[in-house]
């Protein structure tokens, strides 16, 4: 997912979205401790996403005040 996809997006979609992708990082975190996950590359994508979407949202809140 790239920046530019999610700065287009509101700050309720990007909370919704970051919700999601939570629920994703748990599903992949409990596959990892129960030796399941075929592709680990798929945790460190996650959690770059959470960290582009905080950050959009962190920018955005600072633009409003």
């Amino acid at each position: 997912m790239k920046a530019s996809e999610i700065r287009q997006k509101s700050a309720d979609e990007l909370k919704d979205m970051l919700i999601e992708l939570r629920k994703r990082q748990f599903d992949l975190r409990m596959q990892l401790g129960t030796g399941q996950l075929a592709e680990p590359h798929q945790l460190r994508q996650v959690r770059r996403d959470i960290a582009r979407v905080k950050t959009v949202l962190n920018t955005s809140q600072g633009e409003q005040a």
